[in-house]
């Protein structure tokens, strides 16, 4: 028979196998999820409240003679009717964007400068003028139709391209040529001796096309103030609940300790929620001025036009490679469509983060980027899944397969002749960034064994007798996450025997509780069910910079891992009173302090309640919580390659993915299930955009996909069963070896699938095509080459 110590040891540790790090754990708000049982911001309400709509400009430039609310004011229910010069009294701040970014001459950014509410002019459609606020929501939407708009409409330019041409519309007197930001980077003069020197040169002009985000929850906010103590509180779907407080702090010209802002549940975001935004600032004003709580909550149709959207690039790209299909050089140059306004990370995925990841897997020795950062009157431009890097993999991956067709080297062949091998590592690519790990040759060719990529041949001649065009493709990918920053792991241990867990990352549809509560029970050993994650509420979270950039488990779990060694510290201290010995002399391991050499032990959860009670001596402490924040883990490399397979129908255009198969090395890998998951969206978002999604505006400025019954989302039958496998290189840049795994499915599906189009497409003469794929622009280009072919 065992001891009672050996026992929960034996415990411990079949909860360590059933829950520990590298185990399948179903996420812990399932649940709660998928019985409605969750808590989103439009599901919250406090008494009182008031409901807010806004006034939108229709027109996409033009200049504001009058605002007329006399009417709206006057209507039942009406409390508030606010235009851009009451808020411009109140003096509030313009949103701009923090980016220390420099154009090539060294001259910084130029800023918007954004107010919560047009004042001068009107430069989208969309663009709040004015907001009403009334009892009901029913009163506010019909005062807000009451408000007469005076705006003399001005011609318009949604085109980047277009906006650098003499004549076209300026949308800012200081702004000119509408080029807020001339990035390059690279030496331009090896560069192009590099060029003048090859023995082949590749171009393409590629067109990255705008998205829209289109989470399933849209915007809302509710916002409150308490006059007493002149704190702001306000509920929004967030990114990092103290990254938004610091910036409406900012904005509202107070102290950050005055305003409290509070996340629950988020129906994703995919960085559109990682940025303020007018409404916010609006309804804040609102509730400080009426003394009650405003509501506004955003549909469909104006998240559309006002919820910032991805990508947007015209893209001229080049690839220098001498004879035998070495890779010297590669030049970037272009446009980069920021919208009417610059979001506080805007700049980066159109310039900066394409040049970070544009070396991707390969030993490119030189590379030059030249994008200029236009303003246009469409909507603004933000962080959108990958944010510059899906992009930036996609344009050499479309250059690699047109150089192996130039050059008459087999496509696999051009990639395995320029991947950087494992004994080149650490390696510093042309970006200038150094990769410390990783086996990229390995990841591609276990992507081709399962891809079966050597049947092909016969799956081709099956599809040619039933009429198909078959293509194949793989998309090699390496992605830099976001670099270091301070994230918070703070553990504290409850009277009612939970663990709490508070991080400044959060949740917006990844899954944290569960891989995280892995991490944290690998560390201390303390039960699974136990451990509750809080993320949501800056008075809590005071540190932190919230998810994004595919940081969230090495920020984090460095966060969770280090506060884990502190409360082992504080329990070695604690155990050693407890147990009567020398501090020297207590071991810890799976949960339990124990005094070496015997069997005299205290679980980690019981020392906790033990020092609840207990009167302690000085020394010893009096808890086990520990509230630490970490300067965060540099940046790291997820790699991978994916292999797409597709069938397309020369009668119609419609191209079906018959197989795919994604191959990535993650590191660590803490939840094989969660991070599954979070590919197979990645993967659906890069498909929709290389087959279907694109926002589109007519010359006036109008969008003409502003909404779900003409902007296309893939479903469930355009996304393929995928065959996901993992080739871990856990990196030593952080305590966990983890790299990230949020924007793969993106960074490898793009090239991929638009080069297996392509691929079968060859058949009938179709050289190049750009996204979004769709079967009307395929049947055309089949169309037009069978044309060309028999003239």
């Amino acid at each position: 028979m065992q001891d009672h110590t050996s026992k929960a040891s034996l415990d411990t540790s079949i909860a360590l196998q059933k829950f520990g790090v590298g185990q399948p754990v179903r996420r812990k708000e399932d649940d709660t999820l998928v019985r409605g049982k969750g808590r989103y911001t439009d599901d919250c309400s406090l008494p009182g409240q008031l409901t807010a709509v806004m006034v939108r400009s229709p027109h996409a430039h033009g200049v504001i003679r009058g605002i007329g609310t006399e009417a709206a004011r006057g209507m039942p229910g009406v409390r508030g009717v606010y235009t851009g010069a009451d808020l411009a009294a109140a003096n509030y701040g313009p949103f701009t964007c923090g980016l220390p970014m420099k154009s090539r001459d060294g001259a910084p950014l130029l800023q918007t400068n954004r107010l919560a509410l047009a004042t001068d002019k009107v430069r989208f459609v969309g663009d709040p003028v004015a907001f009403v606020v009334a009892d009901t929501l029913a009163q506010a939407r019909d005062a807000a139709e009451a408000v007469e708009l005076d705006i003399e409409p001005l011609d318009a330019v949604t085109d980047a391209e277009a906006a650098l041409q003499p004549g076209a519309p300026q949308l800012y007197d200081h702004i000119p040529n509408n080029v807020a930001l001339d990035y390059h980077f690279g030496d331009t003069d090896a560069v192009n001796a590099a060029f003048a020197s090859a023995a082949h040169v590749t171009t393409l002009d590629i067109e990255n096309t705008r998205v829209a985000a289109v989470p399933m929850e849209p915007r809302v906010g509710l916002a409150s103030y308490d006059a007493n103590t002149g704190r702001y509180t306000i509920q929004l779907p967030t990114q990092g609940v103290s990254g938004n407080r610091n910036t409406l702090a900012k904005l509202l010209g107070v102290p950050n300790d005055k305003v409290r802002v509070l996340t629950g549940q988020v129906g994703g975001s995919f960085g559109m929620k990682n940025i303020s935004y007018p409404e916010y600032i609006c309804i804040l004003h609102a509730a400080k001025d009426l003394g009650r709580p405003v509501k506004w909550t955003d549909e469909r149709s104006t998240a559309f036009l006002t919820d910032s959207h991805g990508r947007g690039q015209q893209i001229h790209a080049e690839l220098a490679l001498d004879a035998a299909g070495h890779f010297l050089a590669i030049r970037l140059s272009g446009t980069g469509n920021l919208g009417a306004y610059i979001t506080g990370v805007a700049p980066l995925p159109l310039s900066l983060n394409v040049g970070k990841n544009i070396g991707s897997v390969y030993r490119t020795p030189l590379l030059s980027v030249d994008i200029k950062c236009v303003v246009t009157n469409v909507t603004l431009m933000g962080a959108y899944r990958g944010a510059g890097r899906p992009e930036a993999n996609y344009f050499l991956e479309r250059l690699i397969d047109r150089a192996a067709d130039e050059m008459g080297i087999e496509r696999l062949t051009l990639r395995k002749r320029n991947f950087i091998k494992p004994a080149q590592l650490p390696f510093t690519a042309c970006s200038g960034v150094t990769y410390d790990c990783g086996d990229f040759a390995g990841v591609f060719a276990d992507a081709l064994e399962h891809a079966d990529y050597a049947g092909f041949a016969q799956r081709k001649k099956d599809s040619r007798k039933r009429g198909k065009l078959r293509g194949i493709a793989v998309g090699s990918y390496l992605e830099v996450t976001a670099p270091p920053s301070p994230e918070l792991g703070k553990i504290v241990f409850e009277a009612d025997g939970t663990v709490r867990l508070i991080t400044g990352t959060l949740d917006y549809g990844q899954g944290h509780a569960t891989p995280f509560a892995q991490v944290l029970c690998a560390q201390l050993g303390v039960p699974f069910d136990a451990v509750r994650l809080e993320q949501g509420d800056s008075d809590i979270v005071h540190t932190g910079n919230g998810t994004g950039g595919s940081r969230s488990i090495t920020a984090s779990g460095q966060a969770i891992v280090e506060a884990s060694q502190q409360v082992i510290a504080k329990g070695k201290a604690a155990a050693s009173h407890v147990l009567e010995t020398a501090e020297a002399d207590i071991e810890f391991e799976a949960g339990r302090f124990t005094v070496a050499g015997t069997d005299r032990s205290i679980g980690i959860m019981e020392l906790a309640q033990k020092l609840r009670d207990a009167k302690l001596p000085d020394g010893v402490p009096s808890s086990l919580d520990v509230d630490h924040a970490t300067q965060g883990p540099p940046s790291a490399f997820p790699n991978g390659c994916h292999v797409a397979e597709v069938e397309v129908d020369p009668d119609t255009g419609v191209t079906q993915i018959v197989r795919y198969t994604a191959v990535n090395d993650f590191g660590t890998v803490i939840n094989p299930m969660i991070v599954a998951g979070q590919l197979h969206g990645g993967v659906a978002q890069g498909i929709g955009q290389a087959l279907m999604e694109k926002m589109s505006y007519d010359a006036s400025g109008q969008p003409i996909t502003g909404s779900l019954q003409d902007y296309a989302l893939p479903r469930a039958e355009d996304i393929p069963l995928m065959t996901v496998a993992d080739h871990p290189v856990p990196t030593p840049a952080n305590p966990l070896g983890t790299k990230g795994c949020g924007e793969a499915g993106c960074a490898g599906s793009l090239g991929s699938v638009v080069n297996a189009v392509l691929d079968a497409l060859k058949d009938v003469g179709v050289k190049s095509l750009d996204m979004p794929l769709t079967s009307e622009k395929v049947w055309r280009a089949i169309r037009e080459a069978k044309q060309s072919a028999a003239a």
